[in-house]
């Protein structure tokens, strides 16, 4: 019996699937409940067909769950972007409708049709990195919740004595300087001090994670953090979210998908190309931020900016420039772990990518920045440099 594919329409309480033959003829499909028997169910109807692959759409998103699942069965699981199910229902007839069935139709044409679809794995390691990632990320954003309430708090205490950058010892500090006596000044007072309390626990928390991605991240061989303004957060969400760089062909095709690579903003006479504001925004952050560290600092990163300014960039032109010379220093860095980690290393050294990965498909410029480094790999047998300090 020759291959089926299952295109997987994947929600939160229900799955639709169709099952399509290699000439893209529905021979089946359903749906089904994403519970316990449901998803029993499922799979005892698609067992009829032993030669399958599942193409889960969004495989990193909406889709993970299942996809999970089907790998932790020993399925054979593809990663169908959300762009290019919407581009197979856009041509197809029924004026766009959309619909689960549709949808699932849609995603199985993609699979038919489309070569070089990311063929999940199971990478626990890489998971767990993820899993940490998104923690101290939500930890972060809490944080930063904790304090503005604190801010907003002494500030109705203490006017006008707001601090930026306010620490727990800092709060601290400031709020045994006052002892309101009035019932909603010592109401207000309490309600700091165990605002305080709070940033205290998190400030540890956090702590412990980064101890814990750094860890993690050196553990799979990686040298991201010898990237200046790079720690074990930004380079855990690095790994996290590319997962295989094998499946980005050149670096333009990794700034692309980060948001770095330019786009033509050219107008008449007047020829400009601006930030892209598409692609990853989570590895945007983490480049924006190695970008920032490294202009503050004296670096090479910053001798560039510079650089670009005395030609007449703007500074935010100047620092467009900046973050992609730092998504070409992060793309090589990635290639050369994963070179070195060689056959049965970590997830970069093979075809196959991980279910946490992202897909890099998006609708962003692929050309260099005018004047980009010459090449983004060094010639074979060259030794590769582990430290790099700034962007060069």
């Amino acid at each position: 019996m020759d291959a089926v594919n299952i295109g997987v329409d994947p929600h939160k309480l229900s799955a639709t699937i169709e099952v399509v033959d290699h000439h893209g003829h529905r021979l089946g499909g359903g749906r089904y409940a994403t519970d316990t028997d449901g998803y029993r169910l499922m799979r005892k109807y698609v067992a009829q067909w032993p030669d399958r692959v599942w193409a889960v759409e969004g495989a990193n998103g909406a889709g993970r769950p299942l996809a999970q699942r089907l790998l932790a069965a020993g399925e054979s699981v593809v990663d169908v972007p959300a762009k290019l199910a919407a581009r197979v229902r856009l041509f197809d007839t029924g004026h766009n409708r959309k619909t689960d069935a549709t949808d699932a139709h849609s995603i199985a044409a993609v699979a038919v049709h489309t070569k070089g679809l990311r063929v999940l794995a199971v990478d626990e390691g890489l998971e767990v990195i993820r899993m940490l990632a998104d923690r101290r990320d939500e930890l972060s954003h809490l944080r930063v919740q904790t304090v503005n309430r604190i801010q907003r708090l002494l500030s109705e205490l203490l006017p006008g004595q707001r601090k930026r950058d306010l620490s727990a010892d800092q709060a601290k500090a400031l709020l045994a300087t006052v002892k309101p006596r009035d019932l909603a000044g010592r109401m207000r007072r309490r309600i700091t001090a165990e605002e305080i309390a709070d940033l205290v626990v998190l400030d540890r928390k956090l702590k412990k994670i980064n101890t814990e991605l750094k860890v993690a991240v050196l553990e799979r061989g990686s040298h991201l953090m010898d990237i200046h303004g790079i720690g074990p957060a930004g380079a855990a969400r690095i790994l996290a979210d590319v997962g295989d760089v094998v499946r980005f062909a050149d670096r333009n095709r990794f700034a692309s998908w980060t948001g770095t690579a330019p786009l033509d903003a050219s107008s008449g006479e007047q020829i400009r190309h601006r930030l892209s504001r598409a692609g990853n925004r989570r590895m945007n952050h983490v480049i924006h931020i190695a970008a920032i560290v490294q202009i503050r600092r004296d670096t090479e990163g910053r001798a560039y900016y510079r650089r670009k300014l005395a030609a007449g960039k703007t500074p935010m032109e100047a620092l467009r420039c900046l973050k992609r010379r730092i998504s070409d220093v992060i793309y090589r860095q990635l290639v050369a772990d994963a070179r070195e980690a060689g056959p049965g290393g970590h997830c970069g050294a093979s075809d196959i990518s991980s279910a946490v990965d992202l897909p890099p498909h998006i609708d962003t410029s692929d050309q260099p920045l005018p004047g980009p480094v010459p090449t983004t790999l060094r010639p074979a047998g060259a030794v590769e440099q582990r430290h790099h300090p700034a962007a060069s």
